[in-house]
């Protein structure tokens, strides 16, 4: 099996492989002239990594190039992954999220409907459900599943005695002893410039428990038959962000610190846990190596000690356009895509941070320990995906409304019920019933 390899040596000279080995093509519709098959990605260290190894991969296996073309990431990239579907300007594929984005781009008048593809029988219901519209299935996963909860430091929690919490009243305790310890702040939060997106996690995290106290909450939540102002196990996301802050647990810099400065505080022991998503580790591994065997992950606890599990965030996939005229090559990378060879692949080029969404995949059994731990809610069955894998309404606001409860400026309640209204627009939008 693999060591810790994976997660270390591709940062070093990631730049330097992309910058080699992403071609910068013209777009087409239904393979080069060349007979290179053509895939537009984002411009993110990390799908690139995982894009090149299957591209590498898939060309010794068969022979044909692949080319990669790159778009930006955010608004920008998202406008021009609309623009370019609209206007039957797509390469043979592309990359783009699952879940309520996916939604956004009409799939069914723009994508082509996968679910009869036999490869698509490995790929596991979980992540399906977040390509799907209606009985249709659009994508193909390409990464590892990602944990949203709490990255924290080992060292602190050993020094101090302390366990992993498995309920909300134990994370509160660990928060306390931290706290008088007097030696780290318990809990980091970044509000910083570019950065407010990471007020979400307390909030987007706690999906998992919303779901085992309502199971129905998100097909009520989309139909606008419950909300987060009257769901308390929904609202409890704000409560909880409004706790962690009265209690004095966050650091004194959360209103400036960024996303990277936060990191870099959590491997340092500046700071004790940083709720957030495990993707994290491979900005922690490109820029401190030795750190990531440091730290530790624990989903977002609940209020059953029992049923403490992980809500997850399902990774991105490649999509069929319909103006993709020749199917046949791309149908073929797909099928290579949705296969362990993918994975083998995938494992061998870029870091793993988590488990794959294929059937017979699997990881190196020596990772750092946050992926060990992020594994044993998966092996135990304790997962359920965000909500926005489930639902196709989320906010444009949430972040803004997220800093507010964190920095003392709106109380959990007011938050909640602003957050509802704020959906509302979006959920209009897309034409959903109810609204």
């Amino acid at each position: 099996m693999l060591s810790t390899q994976p997660l270390r040596r591709t940062a070093a000279g990631a730049a330097a492989a992309l910058a080699a080995g992403l071609a910068l093509t013209g777009c087409s519709t239904g393979g080069g002239d060349d007979g290179a098959l053509n895939i537009l990605i984002d411009n993110s260290e990390a799908t690139g990594q995982l894009m090149q190894a299957l591209a590498d991969a898939y060309t010794e296996s068969t022979g044909v190039e692949v080319e990669l073309e790159l778009r930006p990431g955010g608004s920008e990239g998202d406008n021009i992954v609309k623009t370019r579907l609209q206007t039957g300007d797509m390469p043979d594929l592309f990359f783009y999220n699952s879940g309520s984005l996916l939604q956004a781009l009409a799939p069914d008048q723009t994508l082509v409907d996968l679910s009869s593809e036999s490869y698509m029988d490995v790929v596991t219901d979980t992540f399906k459900d977040g390509v799907r519209a209606g009985d249709a299935l659009y994508g193909v996963p390409v990464g590892h599943a990602v944990g949203g909860g709490v990255l924290y430091n080992l060292a602190v929690y050993e020094e101090l005695g302390l366990e992993v919490p498995t309920t909300w009243d134990a994370f509160m305790a660990n928060n306390q002893a931290i706290l008088d310890a007097g030696e780290t702040a318990p809990v980091i939060q970044t509000y910083g410039t570019e950065s407010a997106w990471t007020s979400q996690l307390f909030v987007l995290g706690d999906n998992y428990n919303v779901l085992a106290a309502e199971p129905d909450w998100a097909e009520e939540y989309t139909g606008n038959e419950a909300h987060f102002a009257d769901t308390p196990a929904a609202a409890a996301g704000f409560e909880h962000l409004q706790e962690v802050a009265e209690g004095g647990f966050l650091n004194s810099d959360y209103a400036s610190l960024t996303y990277n400065e936060g990191l870099a505080a959590l491997a340092a022991g500046e700071g004790a846990h940083y709720p957030m998503l495990t993707t994290a580790l491979t900005e922690i591994e490109a820029t401190t190596p030795d750190a990531v065997d440091d730290l530790g992950f624990f989903a977002l606890p609940g209020t059953d000690a029992a049923n403490a599990g992980l809500t997850t965030w399902l990774p991105g996939a490649l999509y069929l356009p319909q103006s993709t005229e020749d199917q046949g090559p791309a149908q073929d990378f797909l099928a290579f895509v949705a296969s362990t060879e993918g994975c083998d692949a995938q494992t061998a080029g870029a870091s793993v941070i988590g488990p794959y969404f294929i059937e017979g995949c699997t990881v190196p059994e020596d990772v750092p320990p946050a992926v060990a731990q992020l594994q044993t809610y998966f092996d135990s069955g304790l997962t359920a995906p965000a909500l926005e894998f489930l639902s196709p309404v989320k906010g444009p606001a949430l972040e803004q409304i997220t800093v507010e409860v964190g920095s003392g400026i709106r109380t959990a309640d007011d938050a909640a019920a602003l957050y509802d209204e704020d959906v509302k627009k979006q959920a209009q939008q897309l034409g959903l019933e109810g609204w």
